[in-house]
């Protein structure tokens, strides 16, 4: 027996209306491509990994997860940090492709197999294999046990159930809900020796788009989930009281699920309005000094607070070392950018005034998004 969703109130399902109409904003805008959409993506990309990892102790800055994306080395992480988010930038990527295919089922040499590209860094934690026996989640902060798995017994049964729970209709009106269904019963069930947080994000992503309900690379909410990590925490183990405890409540989770697409897309969509903005103050800028427009593809990158690299430029521009480098400098020689650091750790940041620029737009914006559940007026675009 699995955990089963709650009956949907009107509560619940006035908010997966409004996270719909804000899908159906997110794909009119990505229907008509911009220019800036790129970054956009990358973005998103980079920051769903960037959460999901933090969320297990593997901390990296966003330009070393976008550094994952592209096959760059690292700024700054270390080596098993690097090896959990290359393995998760492995896994993430194929799911991704994977939500393209329309025919697409579910099973279970496929969770094994997308265990194995997460961990295959480390063959002690057995990668595309059942764990071999008992399972805690412990809370070193605490020092205690905090949740046990069901026994190892029963794993292979409990993940049949899921797979067909997964190709089977229920649920299927609301993918939101069946996604947050196939985290919440991955976690609990804990069918791998480790890595099963990250495989439980991983299969929401692929629960979620898989059904179209909206681009596969912004149905991610890891990166929510990574920014609210102790929240997250806290409703998983309201909802499952210390070990497998199939019986039990599942509305906070859906909920705090659905706050998380809505809060997550809502994010998004005022994301492009503000690199819409951004974009346009940028090449005014450029203009004037009679820069080319390539080099917006860096200058946007430092105005929304990464840091440009060299090899970063040269991928995303197509260009050669020399003219990328020459580039690099006429933008610090002309007050744009801010070189630091020497030769092969050079790295660049926005300067004062694009910081200036890239400020006074955020402030257009309004600060927090509402909880959905306790707002009157929902948004939906």
């Amino acid at each position: 027996m699995l955990f089963r969703s709650c009956g949907l109130g009107e509560e619940e399902l006035r908010v997966i209306g409004a996270i719909h109409e804000m899908y159906k904003s997110l794909r009119y805008v990505l229907s008509n491509p911009t220019r800036w959409q790129g970054a956009l993506r990358r973005s998103a990309l980079a920051r769903a990994i960037q959460g999901s990892n933090s969320i297990e102790g593997y901390w990296v800055t966003t330009e070393d997860a976008l550094a994952a994306i592209e096959g760059e080395e690292p700024l700054e992480a270390a080596d098993e940090t690097w090896h959990a988010v290359m393995g998760y930038r492995s896994a993430m990527t194929y799911v991704l492709q994977l939500c393209k295919d329309q025919n697409f089922r579910m099973s279970e040499d496929y969770l094994r197999s997308l265990h194995f590209m997460m961990m295959q860094y480390d063959l002690s934690k057995h990668p595309g294999n059942w764990r071999p026996g008992p399972i805690y989640v412990r809370d070193d902060s605490k020092g205690i046990d905090v949740y046990e798995g069901p026994s190892s017994r029963f794993v292979p049964g409990l993940i049949s159930e899921l797979v067909y729970y997964l190709n089977g209709k229920e649920d299927a009106d609301h993918a939101l809900v069946k996604g947050a269904m196939a985290h919440l019963n991955l976690t609990m069930i804990h069918p791998f020796s480790d890595g099963n947080g990250r495989m439980a994000r991983c299969l929401q992503t692929l629960a979620v788009a898989s059904k179209t309900v909206s681009d596969p690379t912004f149905s991610s909410i890891e990166e929510y989930l990574g920014r609210n990590t102790q929240d997250y925490y806290q409703v998983l183990a309201v909802v499952g009281q210390g070990s497998w405890n199939p019986t039990n409540n599942t509305r906070p989770w859906v909920r705090f699920n659905l706050t998380a697409h809505y809060r997550q897309a809502a994010t998004v969509l005022r994301r492009n309005r503000l690199l819409a903005k951004l974009w346009n103050e940028l090449e005014r800028e450029i203009k004037v000094l009679g820069l080319p427009d390539r080099v917006m593809l860096a200058l946007s990158d430092a105005a929304i607070g990464l840091r440009v690299r060299s090899v970063h430029y040269r991928h995303l521009a197509d260009l050669s070392n020399v003219v990328a480098s020459r580039d690099l400098k006429e933008m610090t020689k002309a007050g744009l950018l801010i070189a630091m650091g020497e030769k092969r750790g050079r790295t660049y940041k926005a300067s004062d005034r694009i910081r200036e620029i890239a400020q006074n737009i955020r402030q257009q914006e309004p600060g927090r998004i509402p909880d959905p559940f306790q707002s009157e007026e929902l948004l939906t675009g």
